[in-house]
């Protein structure tokens, strides 16, 4: 049997976690998860409910290491996470996306010798300037199994030098929790809360840096919104990030003007599921969004200059128009036009809800020893 850390630190770790700790529960006699929380979200809108949602068990061992600069809080997770590791001695340590606790968890791992494996390996922006960016290239330098999402992640490390020995093609572990949630989101009354109905409103989600804390590329975004917000309504499910820069660049009024955009608190999973399947357009600055509208066949006109996930724009569902303010009004309303809400487009190879079992079959056929 493998004793298995799954690492979870921020929101978009969760709907990748989620899939890979259900399927070690539904084969016991081949893995013991052992679920580990940093705590880099620690907002109960942004980490407690989407645990409920998810289905996902609370964690099994709580880092709780808040909020930091990205030094401070990269460093207080490799301190709070070497003692575990440490203790539990496992077989493998899963890490997943791009955030902090992917990098850190990852590092702790190297120097100690344990085995470490990447989900999600492959994906690059070429923007260095993105801290995702760096947590990407430099987890897949160190870690020993690179699990990718799409054939262009492969071709991505084989280009960076990385032995095509360490890499696996296994498909898009965010399109599980997707799948699996999708009748479930269906109870949600989130719309009927709101006043929307379905297919005629936008669906909006802004945190990046490049998007808020860049006040000028901020008030081009609202600009736009303004424009966009008299052809239908705009729900903007507010990230804490969003909210605190909208306050400390004292754009709050402005927003608050925008007839039809309705600001409201973070959501959990489901029911941001369920708005999301319902947007006639969904305007994003997140990578995980551009991949569940490609899959749902929705609209996605995403507010930033690159992206790592390219593929979402070559299957037909995704529109790269960085923070212009012509740019994403030409596009929402491009858009708008196709009247059934829907547009043409394919679902990459293996983005089919199995990828979970994909990983584990791989981890199952390699030997594991426990380092002493």
């Amino acid at each position: 049997m493998l004793k298995v850390i799954n690492v979870a630190g921020a929101r978009p770790n969760f709907m990748k976690v989620a899939p890979l700790v259900a399927a070690m529960r539904r084969r016991p006699s081949e893995f013991q998860p052992i679920l580990v929380h940093t705590g880099q979200h620690y907002d109960a809108n942004m980490s407690d409910e989407f645990f409920r949602d998810l289905g996902l068990p609370a964690a099994d061992i709580h880092l709780g290491v808040g909020s930091a600069s990205h030094a401070a809080q990269t460093a207080a997770i490799m301190q709070a996470f070497e003692p575990v590791v440490l203790e539990e001695k496992p077989d493998w340590v899963i890490v997943v996306g791009d955030v902090n606790s992917t990098l850190a968890c990852a590092l702790v791992c190297a120097k100690l010798d344990i085995k470490v494996a990447h989900v999600e390996a492959g994906l690059r922006s070429r923007d260095r300037t993105m801290p995702e960016e760096i947590n990407r290239l430099l987890t897949d330098r160190i870690a020993d199994l690179l699990f990718t999402p799409s054939r262009d992640a492969d071709a991505n490390l084989i280009a960076e030098g990385i032995s095509a020995e360490r890499i696996r093609f296994v498909g898009n572990i965010m399109i599980d929790s997707l799948l699996s949630n999708l009748d479930r989101a269906k109870n949600s009354t989130i719309g009927t809360a709101l006043g929307v109905d379905n297919k005629k409103y936008a669906l909006l989600t802004l945190h990046r840096p490049s998007s808020v804390d860049d006040r000028a590329a901020f008030r081009r975004i609202l600009e736009a919104l303004e424009q966009i917000a008299q052809r239908l309504p705009i729900v903007f499910p507010a990230h804490p990030r969003a909210r605190k820069m909208l306050a400390e660049y004292g754009l709050s009024e402005d927003v608050e003007k925008i007839d039809d955009l309705r600001l409201i608190e973070p959501l959990g999973y489901l029911d941001f599921l369920n708005l999301m399947r319902g947007a006639r357009v969904v305007l994003t600055d997140s990578g995980g969004i551009q991949e569940e509208t490609t899959v749902l066949g929705i609209p996605c006109v995403t507010l930033r200059d690159n992206t790592e996930r390219p593929i979402t724009v070559e299957m037909g569902t995704n529109t790269i128009v960085g923070t212009e303010t012509a740019s994403i009004v030409s596009a929402t309303l491009a858009a708008l036009e196709n009247c059934s809400g829907r547009i043409e487009h394919s679902i990459p190879p293996l983005w089919d809800g199995r990828t979970a079992d994909r990983i584990l079959d791989h981890l199952a056929r390699l030997e594991s020893p426990v380092s002493s």
